[in-house]
């Protein structure tokens, strides 16, 4: 319950900047009020390995309300918000039931993310999904599997085939994860399961416009990276540009023209934009943003013109900053204590002014399979197994609960130490997906074949 006069701070947003936002302001004199569209903080930097059978959702995902249990000046409301009345300082968020409601602020901390970006082609989404939210992790992992089972079904070779091929578009460190995670599946984890045909002998293909995966990494990381995805099967295709994607393939531009690859399983990593907030938000401010949409802010990350607006994290838009966790999470830290620091000045009779924003950039690092990964670390540059360690260490660290950090533990030891994957199972309720094999293979030209 808000106080009389007590100073409303409004975060939309539940992920790495809103979070941190909100505990540097648990003990502020100000009431908070965190309002996101699912009731769960994602631990963004493993969710692929949701979608690839290694971790459950639970040990990526931690409920919002259980984040700020102990945080009494704090409020959670569930929905996805729509609208900012700059002059009216109130937002308004629609509820699961589809009800409209309006919270007034103070200071507003808006961090609702991106969305995958298909560069104007949205159609391309239905047949190639990409890796957001818990949602498209459980969609991409039924994905995967049903695609084995139904290259065990069919009798025609070609069809086998074309199940068997796994497109990922995009080699960032999405993109190279997943690809290194599902050469596994198909190497390690499923070989002597199947009857008729032999997991092994999928083609995993990452592709990408770019000259080298991993762009942000340093070229020696890159070409380490690179060289271990061919390693373990990864068919790596650099400089092709994906034109068209269906059900049943992908076409890309290359130097020597245009090129199709039948598979039936796409995913899609190849970029992000704005959540559309962005484009109300810089629409009743007049604040200009970036060709992804992003929010061009001040140094203090709030918009021009409006010092009771913070953008943080993917939405906003200051200088070269990448759009990684490490940006999010001091960002939203960075913002709690800006306005901290701003009340208490004002209880003081003293200035609200405060240091610009300075990131500090801790280096890049991603994993390419077990036992393997490529770290930058301010001129320290880690590979294979000790950056594998590395790697298992900082994301073990930022895991958000005790409990989420001893499960994946656990996880990690029978998944890489042994073949097996606890995260197998495929309900019709986590994703459609008859509907989706039928239609994909109607596309196909093939009937499907029923299993007795």
């Amino acid at each position: 319950m808000t106080e009389q006069g007590q100073h409303r701070v409004v975060i939309v947003g539940a992920g790495f900047a809103g979070k941190y936002a909100a505990r540097a302001l648990r003990r502020a004199d100000a009431h908070v009020t965190v309002i996101n569209g699912t009731n769960h903080h994602v631990f963004e930097p493993l969710i692929y390995q949701v979608a690839t059978g290694l971790l459950s959702p639970g040990e990526v995902a931690t409920p919002v309300r259980e984040l700020f249990r102990g945080q009494r000046n704090t409020d959670v409301l569930l929905g996805w918000v729509t609208d900012v009345d700059v002059e009216g300082h109130t937002v308004t968020a629609t509820a699961p039931d589809g009800v409209p409601y309006q919270v007034p602020y103070d200071t507003l901390i808006v961090s609702a993310g991106t969305t995958g970006s298909y560069f104007g082609n949205d159609r391309f989404a239905e047949f190639a999904p990409g890796l957001k939210s818990i949602d498209d992790a459980v969609e991409l992992r039924a994905r995967i599997l049903t695609a084995f089972e139904m290259a065990e079904l069919t009798t025609d070779p070609e069809a086998a085939r074309r199940w068997l091929t796994f497109v990922i578009v995009g080699a960032g460190p999405t993109g190279v994860e997943l690809a290194g995670q599902i050469a596994e599946i198909a190497r390690r984890t499923l070989p002597g399961e199947y009857r008729r045909i032999d997991p092994a002998q999928a083609r995993i293909v990452l592709v990408d416009a770019v000259d080298r995966v991993l762009p942000t990494f340093s070229p020696e990381s890159s070409a380490a990276a690179e060289k271990h995805l061919r390693k373990i099967g990864v068919d790596v295709r650099l400089g092709k540009r994906v034109v068209d994607v269906d059900a049943t393939g992908v076409e890309f531009q290359a130097a020597t023209g245009t090129e199709r690859l039948d598979a039936m399983t796409k995913i899609w990593s190849a970029g992000v934009a704005a959540a559309p907030l962005a484009r109300r938000l810089a629409a009743a401010t007049g604040a200009e943003t970036d060709r992804s949409g992003r929010i061009k802010v001040n140094p203090d990350l709030t918009v021009p013109g409006h010092p009771e607006i913070f953008v943080l994290g993917d939405l906003m838009s200051l200088g070269k900053l990448p759009g990684v966790a490490q940006v999010s999470i001091q960002g939203g830290a960075y913002a709690g204590r800006t306005i901290r620091d701003r009340l208490a000045g004002q209880s003081r009779g003293k200035s609200a002014a405060g240091k610009p924003f300075h990131y500090f950039d801790k280096g890049n690092i991603a994993t390419v399979s077990r036992f393997s990964a490529v770290a930058d670390l301010r001129g320290l540059h880690l590979r294979g197994l000790l950056g594998w360690l590395l790697w298992l260490g900082v994301h073990w660290a930022y895991l958000p609960k005790g409990r989420n950090r001893a499960s994946s533990l656990v996880r990690w030891a029978v998944a890489f130490l042994g073949r097996s994957r606890s995260e197998r199972a495929v309900t019709s309720q986590q994703i459609n997906a008859r509907l989706a094999v039928r239609h994909a293979t109607a596309e196909a030209g093939e009937k499907e074949k029923t299993p007795v």
